[in-house]
């Protein structure tokens, strides 16, 4: 990847952006029904970056992503990210995001324990929402406690995370905390 470009892509839920930089890829414009409002998005979002043909490595992440919203899961977690100016806690939020598997989830709480930060649960939601690449940053696999929802700032909020996680396989019912095979009585004692 060279120079600072974005590209602006169509998929199955609407028009993306995805801007690349020498270093990797540093930010991702969730899909949205209006193609222009995404590209206006994209050059607010990325001013120094071109409107260009994506090399060949940014061309794999875009269809990959295309298959992704089209229901067919994908893993990110080999992409190059470019998240230089990003504040160390975010970048450790992010690393653990990052790190968790496909078809899986976390809670909020979770993500603050591992990173040595417990107690920071609000925190880690809002650098959540700050994702500058949501998706390659899998935002969407951390949950609120309980396994409620929690947010998802992206357009489509919490419908769209739904979907994502539905697509990875991590909303069958015996995956949800509610519906997860209890110990017998006799092995609890």
């Amino acid at each position: 990847m060279s120079g600072l470009g974005f590209v602006i892509f169509e998929t199955a839920l609407g028009a993306c952006a995805l801007a690349w930089s020498a270093n990797g890829v540093c930010g991702v414009r969730f899909p949205h029904p209006d193609r222009g409002a995404v590209e206006a998005e994209a050059r607010r979002a990325w001013p120094q970056a071109r409107l260009l043909e994506p090399p060949s490595e940014v061309a794999a992440i875009v269809a990959d992503l295309r298959a992704l919203t089209a229901g067919e899961p994908r893993d990110f977690g080999d992409v190059a990210i470019d998240l230089s100016g990003v504040p160390d806690f975010q970048r450790r939020v992010y690393d653990l995001a990052r790190a968790i598997p496909c078809g899986q989830t976390l809670t909020y709480g979770d993500v603050a324990a591992r990173i040595g930060a417990p107690g920071a649960a609000r925190a880690v939601g809002e650098a959540l929402g700050r994702n500058p690449v949501p998706i390659l940053v899998p935002c969407h696999r951390v949950l609120a406690a309980g396994g409620r929802r929690g947010g998802f700032s992206a357009p489509g909020g919490v419908a769209a995370k739904m979907r994502l996680l539905q697509i990875e396989g991590a909303l069958a019912l015996e995956r949800l905390p509610l519906f997860a095979p209890q110990a017998s009585s006799a092995s609890r004692k």
